[in-house]
């Protein structure tokens, strides 16, 4: 086996690990702020008029997070074309 094969294998093996974590960890930290800020606005206190518009920016960002993480794992696992 030569060094680059090694690498790579090396390298797809990690890969295979850190972003299925790295997605279900997006998943879930996208699922605790919608979560907050459900609960805050049925309350809707004082820290709902004041976290309102900054808990839906997080959301957002996490969830383009989710979804970027979503689609390396897509690219990465289909197999290149064989010419």
């Amino acid at each position: 086996m030569t060094l680059g094969v090694h690498a790579n294998r090396l390298y797809s093996g990690t890969m295979e690990s850190v972003l299925p974590f790295l997605l279900v960890l997006a998943a879930f930290a996208t699922l605790a702020v919608l979560v907050v800020g459900i609960i805050s606005f049925a309350v809707s206190g004082r820290f709902y008029q004041r976290n309102a518009n900054r808990l839906m920016r997080w959301r957002v960002v996490l969830q383009g997070v989710a979804l970027a993480v979503f689609a390396m794992i897509t690219f990465l696992s289909v197999s290149p074309p064989q010419w």
